[in-house]
């Protein structure tokens, strides 16, 4: 006997009211459509799924920054995204607002789908889900409303309980039978056993199996490691192990008990490893223990319903044997990650005495990882004033939650800076990550860093990085635009990136984006005010002010390792594509610092500025510069305006009335402001002061407009153009890096033979006597 039941909140829909049978009409959904709450919303559009043969859960929500209530919702055709293998990335959802009147109204709405369509299974009736407490209707009453009505059609039960097995029939899933179930002590108990060889229909089935199993024998299980195919990203095994697995916590003793399903073609999991034994004793069956069943049953509700999104973003903590506790972080880091990191810092440690790595423990688990070597905290230095946090991982299924900081060097070449794991996105793990940086740094704060518009991540940097402007990630506007505004007309579009990419004063940006709201009649999108008022993250008229070490507005700073390391990178490849993705890279900032010092630029001006911008610049940093004083050649410059020391310019293009700039010059102290800000966000001086410097008649550019970073001693530090300013503290840091990262080449040179050994041993013995060393 199988027994069916329905989950709470479950409410069974019969549509066969007031006499009506199959010509029950459908409701569509479209844009303006209102309901008197969102649950409303979401019952409709589960109807209408229904009615065309798909399904549907509740997607991302936004929030009000002013009070932090729901402002949005999203409601996806259940095969968005990636996360399992039944998902297909359907694009097909409706956004419901709230208005001002409390009414919730659709305002977005794509009804494509990329997969086809049929009935959903019709022996069970069909069932809406309660997202949140309220008075249930009846089947009349939800039928009655004018908003939708539902016609006929079905729907499979969340789960069902196997309560008897009579007369050997197999479950209706054909793959459970009683060979699984072997009678143990009172009649209506069954204790579950796995094997090699056993094959389930689902992740789901195996998990409930081997928590059976577990709860007879008196341990507790985990989720474990996940593997996935080099070719689709997708999950081929999953692992399930005994609570003490591992040693991240006083209670776990590395325990090797486990069980292993692999993914056969046939979409079927069977068990192709499995380790019953244990090192330690099991534990009483107890109260704890026996709600493990109903936890179990809760979890395959959530995966086989698709409400949660399944074993990938299950939070355990919600269904850890059935017990109240509290809600722990989410942590999508295995333990297996740890040991292996574990291993390669203690090596580089060895290696390097400039290497740092941190690890966060919450209640004995690994959440984050943070490290790097000497040679990064060298570079940090001198080039952490603009650096990029990325957290690609993010935008897809990645095996590895890895992110990186990368800055910009002196030859305009990514530099790595640090590296980490995030067991989770929270702002917990971002405000962590962000200190340990500053302890790694000796507390050095960018000017700027680059990461994605994410609410944990721009309160992390608010909190600990105060003072640093926050440059939204280029890629995840894009992103943003495409989802937000692919519903709207291309003329609308077109002004759109015209106010956007045209506007060259803050007035200019704030008359277009008005018209464009009252002219499309967009003062409640909720995302167009969101990024209106974080306008100065991202809008380019506002980025030009703030020091990006010339990072380009429009374009995203390509990875650092490249295709190295992406979604698939297994465990047990990556350290070594790590290591051979920071060699590759290192290799070539050796190649241009072997260049500068052994090859010259053409100059093709007689001007001094452009010979002395040669001896001090690196190649590719002069390369602008020549550019630039090439090009000021094409402009005239009229002076505008003068009282006492301080001059305007107008500089303009020949020929072009629109293109011209203001230069402020102070001949006192040839302090000088172009209203273009290229210095400003790339600390190079642009053509239209170079114009005004040659009207000006000065020969030589003022040291204080040739930053240290862009030149050929930058890998020497800064300790001769030290501010008044710097703490002892921190000169003493860059003194010490300075001095570790030339010793560094010095020992590296002097390890390739014999003869260049002697000749390093007796220049260092040298210089320990000019330096009164103490043998």
């Amino acid at each position: 006997m199988i027994v069916k039941a329905y989950p709470l909140g479950m409410t069974r829909v019969n549509n066969r009211v007031n006499g009506e049978d199959e010509g029950e009409s459908r409701h569509e959904p479209c844009i303006g459509l209102e309901f008197d709450s969102a649950d409303e919303a979401r019952e409709f559009y589960g109807a209408y799924a229904m009615s065309i043969g798909f399904r549907v859960r509740t997607g991302q929500l936004y929030r009000s920054r002013t009070d932090g209530s729901v402002s949005s919702r999203r409601f996806v055709c259940s095969k968005e995204g990636f996360q399992l293998n039944s998902r297909s990335g359907c694009p097909a959802f409706i956004r419901v607002q709230r208005r001002d009147s409390g009414k919730w109204m659709i305002d977005q709405i794509h009804k494509d789908h990329n997969h086809e369509l049929g009935l959903i299974d019709e022996s069970h009736p069909p069932i809406l889900q309660k997202r949140a407490p309220r008075a249930k209707k009846s089947s009349a009453e939800v039928l009655s409303t004018p908003k939708f009505k539902l016609t006929e059609v079905s729907q499979r039960p969340k789960f069902k309980l196997i309560e008897d097995v009579d007369n050997e029939r197999s479950c209706p899933s054909g793959i459970i039978n009683v060979k699984r179930f072997k009678k143990g002590g009172d009649e209506g108990q069954f204790k579950a056993e796995p094997y090699v060889g056993l094959v389930f229909n689902s992740v789901d089935e195996a998990y409930q199996l081997y928590q059976v199993y577990a709860d007879g024998a008196g341990f507790r299980i985990r989720i474990g490691q996940l593997f996935r195919s080099k070719n689709d990203g997708s999950i081929t095994s999953r692992r399930f192990v005994c609570s003490k697995e591992g040693f991240q916590h006083p209670s776990r003793v590395g325990c090797g008990a486990f069980m292993r399903i692999k993914r056969q073609e046939s979409g079927t999991w069977i068990v192709d490893r499995l380790q019953k034994d244990h090192n330690h004793d099991f534990e009483l069956q107890t109260g704890t223990h026996q709600k493990s069943s109903n936890a179990s049953k809760k979890f395959i509700d959530d995966v086989n319903g698709d409400v949660n999104g399944g074993l990938d973003s299950l939070d355990i903590a919600k269904i850890n044997y059935g017990s109240p506790i509290g809600r722990a972080r989410e942590n999508n880091i295995g333990s297996d990650w740890y040991r292996l990191l574990l291993d390669y810092f203690q090596t580089k440690q060895a290696e390097d005495t400039g290497f740092f790595y941190s690890v966060e423990a919450d209640n004995g688990s690994c959440m984050c990882v943070f490290w790097a070597d000497g040679r990064s905290r060298f570079s940090c230095s001198q080039f952490g004033d603009s650096i990029v946090f990325d957290t690609s991982f993010r935008k897809g299924n990645y095996l590895v939650p890895f992110a990186t900081f990368v800055g910009v060097n002196h030859h305009k070449q990514p530099v790595l800076l640090a590296c980490a794991l995030l067991a989770n996105v929270s702002e917990d793990s971002f405000t962590w990550l962000f200190q340990t940086w500053l302890r790694a740094m000796s507390g050095c704060r960018p000017k700027c860093i680059i990461a994605d518009q994410d609410v944990a991540i721009q309160q992390a940097i608010v909190k600990v990085f105060p003072g640093t402007h926050h440059r939204f990630s280029m890629w995840q506007i894009r992103a943003k635009e495409r989802e937000n505004l692919r519903s709207m007309t291309e003329e609308f579009k077109y002004e759109y990136e015209k106010c956007i990419y045209q506007s060259q004063t803050s007035v200019e940006f704030n008359t277009m984006w008005s018209g464009l709201i009252n002219r499309y009649a967009l003062n409640e999108n909720a995302w167009l005010r969101e990024m209106y008022e974080k306008c100065e993250s991202w809008v380019p008229l506002y980025l030009r002010g703030k020091f990006c070490a010339g990072i380009p507005i429009n374009e995203s700073l390509e990875s650092f390792f490249g295709t190295l390391l992406n979604a698939q990178t297994p465990l047990e490849d990556f350290i070594s594509r790590f290591e051979q993705g920071l060699a590759r890279r290192r290799d070539e900032e050796r190649k241009e610092d072997f260049n500068c010092y052994n090859l010259q630029a053409f100059l093709h001006t007689k001007e001094p500025v452009e010979e002395q911008c040669r001896r001090l610049y690196t190649l590719t940093v002069f390369k602008i510069f020549q550019s630039e004083l090439l090009q000021c050649y094409n402009y005239l410059g009229i002076k505008t305006y003068e009282e006492g020391t301080i001059s305007r310019y107008s500089v303009r293009r020949c020929g072009n009335e629109i293109e011209k700039h203001a230069v402020t010059c102070c001949a006192s102290n040839l302090n000088v402001r172009c209203s273009c800000q290229m210095f400003e966000f790339e600390g190079i001086l642009c053509r239209h002061v170079l114009r005004v410097f040659n009207l000006l008649d000065i020969k030589e550019i003022p040291p204080c407009y040739i930053l240290h970073r862009w030149t050929k001693d930058a890998e020497y530090g800064t300790i001769g153009d030290i501010e008044s300013g710097v703490s002892p503290q921190e000169l003493k840091s860059l003194i010490m890096w300075s001095l570790r990262e030339t010793a560094c080449k010095f020992v590296e040179a002097g390890t390739t033979s014999l003869e260049k050994y002697k000749i390093a041993y007796e220049i260092m013995r040298e210089g320990g006597i000019k330096l009164h060393w103490q043998r």
